[in-house]
């Protein structure tokens, strides 16, 4: 995989090919992630040279993911790309808000940046569109952060391709962020070509489907219902059965490159044409450590092309989360 850095847009701010994605540090999804794990993972990935961070301010009730990465960071703050959301928080009952009016988005990045312990992030995300507000209203007060010093560059999440032009017509835009990985390729319809044609870097998350293309699901297996995967029609039935033939027809292929097979998935994903960065989810060092060979892993034009081999065979998924 080429490790050098890659540009956001036309920001003063580059990242890596492989980033940290830190909303399972929040303990939200998955059962068992204390404190003292959330920071362990952090600490590695850095140690790892993983220098992309992304977190959220909902990334938690509380903000647990910020605060992990406060306490993993140790003093290393200028040594990574630190990347936040704002737009999205908690009200009591876990009920989740959109709310991207200015005041809101203002409050929630100065509380980010106080959980951080920083005075800044690299780079600051609309996490998604208020659908009660114009998005210009948005856009304008992210504008008014980077103006302000408090992001180095801005970037959507979850939008749609007339969503980024709204915003971009209102706030300079370096990056969107999306879910992308071999199963899962809606944006390539029309988002990624929107943003190739207008400079703006792609940030991918979901690179393993929360686990399913890192090859470690066994068959017949059913999902808690304090695990968000029981919600997702992949993870169930028939679905779930054919994901994991897909699954076991790409062991050969990381065999033959004798890599593990995630870092087949990541080293594929983030090569492909406009992704900029995949973010990877992980609540243990180890898990970091096994993640981060994706770096070593290079791929081949056999290896190319039995996965698209793999992908067409696979046929469409059903992948929408259930209400």
């Amino acid at each position: 995989m080429n490790t050098q850095p890659r540009p956001l847009g036309n920001s003063p701010v580059a990242v890596g090919p492989l980033g940290l994605g830190c909303w399972p540090l929040a303990g939200m999804t998955r059962e068992g992630i204390t404190p003292e794990a959330a920071l362990a993972t952090v600490a590695a990935a850095v140690d790892a040279g993983i220098m992309h961070l992304d977190t959220a301010y909902c990334y938690g009730e509380q903000g647990e993911s910020e605060r992990a990465i406060r306490a993993g960071l140790r003093g290393r703050r200028d040594r990574v790309i630190l990347a936040g959301k704002c737009g999205i928080h908690w009200e009591p009952g876990r009920t989740q808000c959109v709310d991207g009016r200015p005041t809101r988005l203002r409050r929630e990045v100065d509380e980010s940046l106080a959980r951080l312990g920083t005075d800044r992030l690299d780079l600051l995300y609309l996490h998604a569109p208020d659908p009660t507000i114009p998005i210009e209203e948005s856009a304008g007060a992210l504008r008014g952060l980077l103006k302000a010093g408090k992001a180095r560059a801005i970037g959507g999440s979850n939008m749609t391709v007339a969503q980024l032009e709204r915003f971009s017509a209102e706030c300079p835009l370096a990056a969107c962020q999306m879910p992308y990985n071999m199963l899962q390729r809606g944006i390539e319809d029309a988002i990624l070509p929107w943003c190739r044609r207008n400079q703006v870097a792609m940030v991918v998350y979901w690179p393993l489907m929360k686990g399913l293309l890192a090859g470690r699901m066994h068959r017949g297996r059913v999902f808690s219902a304090s695990d968000s995967r029981h919600k997702y029609p992949m993870f169930n039935g028939a679905e779930f059965e054919r994901n994991l033939d897909f699954v076991d027809a790409l062991r050969p292929i990381a065999a033959r490159l004798q890599c593990d097979l995630p870092d087949l998935v990541l080293a594929w994903t983030a090569e492909q044409d406009g992704i900029t960065s995949v973010l990877f989810g992980a609540t243990s060092p180890d898990q970091v450590l096994a993640n981060a060979q994706a770096l070593a892993c290079d791929l081949d034009d056999e290896a190319r092309a039995a996965i698209r081999l793999a992908i067409a065979e696979r046929g469409p998924v059903a992948g929408r989360r259930a209400v």
